[in-house]
């Protein structure tokens, strides 16, 4: 009878046991798949931003034709948003933002540009495009801050090292990238301003005034 009892009280425990085990497991998956959800929402939005690129550049390129740079390193960038890992992703989105955000500033030189209503529509889905970026950034981060913890505090460790529960990568700038835009003008044309009257040239001004005045 003794026996018995405990023999129940072990496959009680263990039932129990793997009860939890299981509730870890899904609950591990859930989390897991929230991570894969918000991350294709990013995809999708890098994709987009993605196919307006060519677009634009080719706008900018018929206007300012000097700004060859910028155009360039755009289209460079580009090649490396839709492919690499999380942080490859992260890394060539921020680069890219930098780049766009030259492209408009060099916009401002050019008036005909500027007032293009192609570059203007470009500009506003980019920037739209750019927000929902940021914002399922926010997103994704939180589930892969939920995520990550649940894969490393006890117990969920056990179960995650047991069942090959990866560490989710979160979608960030580097910390370089987080420094201030600087734009570089030095290969515009800059009008050169007229020289200003010095001290000396306005004093010989007002001797000569005198001088004729004498001379009447």
């Amino acid at each position: 009878m003794v026996l018995e009892l405990i023999a129940a009280a072990v496959v009680g425990i263990i039932i129990l046991i793997l009860i939890a085990i299981g509730a870890m497991y899904n609950g591990l998956v859930v989390k897991r798949n929230r991570v894969n959800d918000a991350w294709a929402q990013i995809d999708v939005q890098l994709k987009r931003r993605y196919d307006l690129i060519p677009n634009l550049v080719d706008t900018v390129k018929g206007y300012a034709k000097y700004e060859r740079g910028v155009l360039t390193d755009v289209t460079r960038l580009r090649a490396s948003l839709v492919s690499g890992s999380v942080q490859d992703k992260a890394t060539a989105n921020n680069q890219i933002s930098q780049a766009l955000k030259s492209i408009f500033a060099v916009a401002e030189n050019y008036p005909d540009l500027k007032a293009s209503d192609n570059f203007k529509e470009l500009q506003q889905q980019l920037e739209t495009t750019e927000d929902k970026i940021a914002f399922v950034r926010t997103s994704y981060n939180d589930y892969v801050l939920d995520y990550n913890n649940a894969t490393q505090e006890v117990p969920g460790v056990w179960v995650a090292s047991t069942f090959n529960f990866k560490k989710a990568d979160f979608f960030q700038a580097p910390e370089g990238e987080k420094a201030p835009v600087k734009v570089d003008f030095s290969d515009l044309n800059q009008p050169q301003q007229p020289a200003q009257q010095g001290p000396q040239q306005g004093a010989s001004s007002n001797t000569a005034s005198k001088g004729a005045g004498k001379g009447k």
